[in-house]
């Protein structure tokens, strides 16, 4: 089997891995309550998506009944 010659320099292989950051996350305002939030998902405060109510949220104040 063929093998290298010689390993790969310290520059060439920095080189490769310059791309492999992390990016910022692209987030924006949910029209509903105004809060920051990643595209396409549902809003974790209000529970909307697109206008629409996905999630309903429950009181944490409320007991629940026994």
């Amino acid at each position: 089997m063929a093998e290298p010659s010689k390993h790969p320099s310290r520059s060439r292989s920095r080189r490769r891995k310059a791309h492999l950051v992390l990016k910022k996350k692209n987030l924006v305002k949910c029209p509903n309550c105004q809060a920051l939030i990643l595209t396409h998902r549902v809003c974790p405060d209000c529970g909307f998506k697109k206008g629409k109510p996905i999630i309903i949220k429950k009181d944490k104040n409320k007991k629940p009944k026994k």
